[in-house]
């Protein structure tokens, strides 16, 4: 039933019987749906606000309480943030068991054959909606012409909502990734296909977002029979789809997507994709089925001990674990898997290097295949400790810093 804001604020307040603090959840990264959120805001003088990677522009006042178990740029280092952590793979459980919502608000497509879908955000969603409806929750619908309609995990029957509005408005897409330039262009160029040159025909990827992953895409465009099971997708996917690269016979698998007009237009009731909840995507066991499952991520720091911190600065939260901790294990079991650590070994920003003699954040993974950095590879699964961080300082470390680390390397009994 398709309702008014006006209606649709005053169906919220039905939480209002079962708490004064109702917890909202609603569709995070790039689809959060802003014109239902405002209603929420309208209608709650004060709730919880749950929501996985929000970005700027989400509701902050008094009485708005933040939490999330990946925090965005519209929560980071915000007083009233309550930050649970937890790899992605858990945060099913944290909605069923801890974090039970008393509504959830998701962002559809309009409706096809009487159904809706989830489109560029599953996620996370399926848990929330579950659990909201076991508590006794409400669950409402936001659909939007120009959200596509995914096939997998998100499709639902409207009957399943307790009230929907419809709206045409903008998918809160990501810009065009600025190219880098000068020595950032080189060192990103130099990590891409040093990373490329380990992933052969017929390899299924896992990939993140950013001048690195971008730079790989690149560079892998010439493989063929490529699969991609991963829990986000962005535009470089489409890239490798009009280059021929992709699988025909494999079905493109992930949770979440980031991207522009295009590739949601190629998402639209595409039949090659399907966009599945994060218990299935991030689980370790189905991760680990898929043949040469390479996983690449980054990481603020790796230190000599093979720990990466991709989380916090100066203990701070700035992210979360996401789903890297599951990637990382499920691809090293795969058959011919791989999981890579690929960074820069000196921080533009922070100016520091990157290879650290040991990480004194909360670890994000760790026994990971290599680290590849603009200096090169250093291979690291299978050899001891000692020859891991050998080949850490040598091979991918900043030379300006290799010295320092041998000295504490030696400090810490790896040399």
């Amino acid at each position: 039933m398709t309702i008014s804001s006006e209606a649709l604020q005053s169906l919220l307040r039905r939480a209002l019987t079962r708490t004064d603090t109702p917890r909202v959840v609603v569709s995070g990264n790039h689809a959060i749906p802003w014109t239902a959120l405002g209603d929420v805001d309208a209608a709650f003088d004060s709730f919880r606000l749950t929501c996985l990677n929000a970005p700027k522009g989400i509701p902050d006042r008094e009485g708005v309480i933040y939490e999330s178990a990946f925090v965005g740029a519209g929560m980071r280092r915000h007083p009233r943030l309550a930050y649970f952590p937890a790899r992605l793979s858990q945060v099913p459980l944290l909605l069923g068991r801890h974090l039970v919502p008393d509504v959830v608000v998701v962002h559809t497509s309009l409706p096809v054959d009487g159904k809706v879908s989830l489109g560029c955000e599953v996620n996370v969603l399926p848990a929330a909606i579950e659990a909201c409806r076991a508590a006794g929750g409400l669950v409402v619908a936001q659909m939007n012409a120009k959200m596509p309609y995914t096939f997998g995990d998100g499709e639902y029957d409207l009957d399943d909502f307790d009230g929907c509005i419809e709206v045409d408005e903008d998918i809160a897409a990501s810009g065009p990734t600025a190219k880098p330039q000068g020595a950032r262009a080189e060192s990103a160029a130099i990590i891409g296909s040093l990373v490329a040159d380990r992933i052969d025909d017929g390899a299924t990827l896992q990939l993140g977002i950013g001048e690195i992953p971008d730079a790989t895409l690149r560079e892998v465009k010439t493989r063929r029979n490529l699969g991609i099971w991963s829990e986000m997708i962005s535009d470089g996917i489409l890239d490798l789809h009009r280059a021929g690269a992709l699988d025909p016979d494999r079905m493109l698998t992930c949770s979440f997507m980031f991207g522009q007009a295009d590739l949601f237009e190629w998402a639209h009731r595409n039949e090659g994709l399907r966009v599945l909840r994060t218990e299935t995507v991030n689980a370790v066991t189905r991760i680990a089925a898929n043949p040469g499952m390479t996983s690449i991520n980054t990481a603020l720091e790796v230190d000599l001990f093979d720990q990466a911190n991709a989380s916090r600065i100066d203990a701070r939260i700035h992210s979360g674990f996401g789903g890297q901790t599951d990637f990382t294990v499920g691809a090293i079991h795969a058959p011919g898997g791989q999981a890579i650590m690929a960074l820069r070994s000196w921080h533009p920003k922070a100016d520091v290097s990157t290879i650290v003699p040991l990480i004194d954040e909360p670890v994000t993974s760790f026994q990971h295949s290599c680290v590849v950095t603009e200096n090169g590879v250093a291979e690291l699964f299978g050899h001891d400790d000692d020859v891991q961080a050998a080949h850490l300082i040598e091979q991918a470390a900043h030379p300006s810093v290799r010295e320092e680390l041998w000295e504490e390397a030696r400090s810490l009994g790896l040399a």
